[in-house]
């Protein structure tokens, strides 16, 4: 089922400050997925936070736009990573990072997502 309501959003600031504490970090130009695997009270695989920087975005509408569009494309493709978490058990928390001044289209966003989840879970593989 391809939801991606309110349980996937990472809320929780001591998550987020350890997940760039203690977190591994990928990079898939344009972006960079910080992740850690933690524990949740929701019963969901991963929680993610989606950002597009103030300095590289003026306008928020920018900003937001190029946030909606991950999170259309993260909906859409993740499904292989819920199944290999769901499979392992694990929860992880993920923080992905928009870094390019261009906003690239759906289709190029989708590409870049698809290699950072297959990426994220080639890592998640070899860490057993």
């Amino acid at each position: 089922m391809e939801n991606f309501g309110k349980a996937y959003k990472l809320c929780s600031r001591k998550t987020i400050d350890r997940l760039f504490k203690e977190g591994k970090q990928l990079r898939a130009f344009p972006l960079t997925v910080y992740y850690l695997e933690t524990e949740f009270v929701e019963k969901v695989p991963f929680q993610v936070v989606l950002s597009a920087p103030k300095r590289l975005y003026k306008h928020a509408h920018d900003r937001n736009y190029v946030k909606r569009l991950m999170k259309e494309v993260l909906r859409r493709e993740k499904q292989p990573l819920e199944d290999l978490l769901n499979e392992s058990g694990k929860q992880l928390a993920l923080f992905i990072i928009y870094a390019n001044k261009e906003i690239l289209t759906y289709p190029e966003l989708e590409k870049c997502v698809r290699k950072l989840v297959v990426k994220l879970l080639t890592e998640l593989k070899n860490e057993g």
